[in-house]
């Protein structure tokens, strides 16, 4: 190994260190290969810095102050409940974000991933420059997986500002706003809406579409709409934002809805309609890489792009900007260089939303299914036939399966209610392994739990309901 003039000669190099980069790092480690990670800020990308962790707690954190204000159902009661949100903050970013991101540096050390500080550029296909604060070094390699991720988009009218926020900037702030609005009823809008609603802000939810978080099956969405109403949050769909006009103490959000200009006064407004890939400044057509639409990368279905030396995965090719579908693409184009015969299959894509209550969804609704020519049955056990669900005094919601009429092989499903993200989990595995209802039926489940929800769901599915 060379250092200065001279190329470095690496087997793979991954630019970014998220959820996709690290993971691909670690997995190329494991298959023998010599490896780098390059990363411009910190480790653990968006997710684990400003994205799916920290709004994680202070979800959690929103949850812990509303069952303190009132928990009078379970005969506990409590005075004076005040919150100290530069502490939950500090909680935050030293007890969850910095454990998991040292953590994370920890295990590419580990796996004797090297880390590289800097910006990465492509040179050509098989050599790119890494540019740090005080020195630049050409490195060549086999392979790079280019990982770099997304950032928000910014609309005209609502350039990021102190009171102009993108998710980072909500995720951050010093002090409880007593107004907010939130342009874009998505995930991410959806769920930074339920924390600072359980945290006593006033909501308002902006929505350009018909409904907020497009894409949920209906009831289930009317379930997250119901309980934004008990908070107090006003959404408003079918709404056009026009501009936001900032002042030292707020910023006036004007919007268009039912044919109307309005306006309204509020702290700080939150914008979350979309993310743009990160692949704009990596020097890609220079190494003559051939990109889609909207700055994503193409790719095939092991994450080659058609140059064979360079890999796509995350939030830089097409699909959800999803932390789980990164990692799951990470470890395909990593056993793929290492001439693995594996390729992606995303049937089994979970997609959850941390609102309250969580909803979640894995394979193919009812109409998918039927668009498909599938000849399916639907069936549905609400949470209030579960005794946990019960006991956690938590009985809103229902899991959904999608089987097949002749054979009974779940396709899909769905879950809303408490820990749904965790309950997914077993109809993603049937999803995945061509499980029919009946495996599930004759899989032992503990009781009482959440899980029984989906036994029952498999049992009803084929006619012969316990609880229903």
């Amino acid at each position: 190994m060379v250092v200065g003039d001279f190329a470095i000669e690496l087997d793979t190099v991954v630019i970014g260190a998220g959820p996709g980069g690290y993971v691909s790092a670690i997995r190329a480690a494991q298959m023998g290969q010599k490896v780098a990670i390059v990363e411009k800020e910190y480790i653990g990308g968006v997710c684990l810095n400003v994205g799916c962790i920290p709004s994680k707690a202070l979800i959690a954190a929103g949850h812990k102050y509303q069952d303190s204000l009132d928990s009078s159902s379970f005969g506990v009661s409590s005075e004076n409940v005040t919150i100290d949100f530069a502490k939950t903050q500090e909680w935050k970013n030293k007890q969850v974000v910095s454990k998991l991101t040292k953590g994370v540096e920890g295990l590419l050390k580990k796996n004797k991933v090297e880390i590289l500080n800097g910006e990465a550029f492509f040179v050509d296909e098989n050599t790119l420059r890494v540019m740090g604060e005080d020195n630049a070094q050409t490195y060549s390699f086999n392979n790079a997986i280019v990982a770099t991720g997304s950032r928000p988009v910014e609309i005209p009218g609502f350039k990021f500002s102190d009171r102009v926020l993108d998710s980072t900037g909500a995720l951050s702030l010093t002090e409880i706003p007593e107004k907010m609005a939130i342009v874009g009823g998505g995930y991410i809008g959806s769920e930074l809406a339920g924390v600072y609603a359980n945290l006593g802000t006033e909501i308002t939810i902006l929505e350009g579409l018909p409904s907020i978080l497009n894409g949920f099956d209906k009831d289930m969405v009317k379930l997250v709409e119901k309980n934004f109403k008990s908070r107090g949050v006003n959404i408003v769909t079918d709404a056009m934002a026009k501009e936001a006009v900032a002042s030292d103490n707020g910023v006036t959000v004007k919007y268009e809805a039912d044919g109307e200009e309005k306006s309204l006064d509020v702290d700080y407004v939150l914008v979350t309609v979309g993310r743009r890939p990160n692949t704009d400044e990596l020097g890609l057509e220079q190494a003559g890489v051939e990109m889609g639409e909207r700055g994503l990368i193409k790719v095939d279905n092991q994450g080659r792009t058609n140059v064979s030396s360079i890999w796509g995965i995350g939030d830089v090719v097409p699909g959800p900007a999803l932390a789980h579908k990164a990692s799951y693409e990470a470890k395909i184009a990593a056993e793929a260089i290492a001439g693995k015969k594996v390729a992606v299959d995303y049937r089994a894509l979970p997609a959850v939303a941390f609102t309250d209550p969580e909803i979640a969804s894995v394979g193919l609704t009812e109409s998918e299914a039927k668009e498909q020519g599938m000849d399916v049955k639907v069936t549905k056990f609400p949470l209030g036939g579960n005794g946990r669900a019960l006991s956690l005094n938590a009985t809103e919601g229902f899991v959904r399966l999608v089987t097949t009429k002749d054979d009974h092989v779940i396709v899909g499903g769905q879950v809303a209610g408490i820990s749904a993200s965790d309950v997914i989990a077993e109809i993603a595995l049937a999803v995945e392994s061509g499980m029919n209802a009946e495996d599930i039926a004759l899989t032992i489940h503990g009781h009482p739990s959440l899980s029984e929800v989906v036994m029952d769901a498999a049992e009803a599915a084929l006619g012969l309901p316990i609880h229903m």
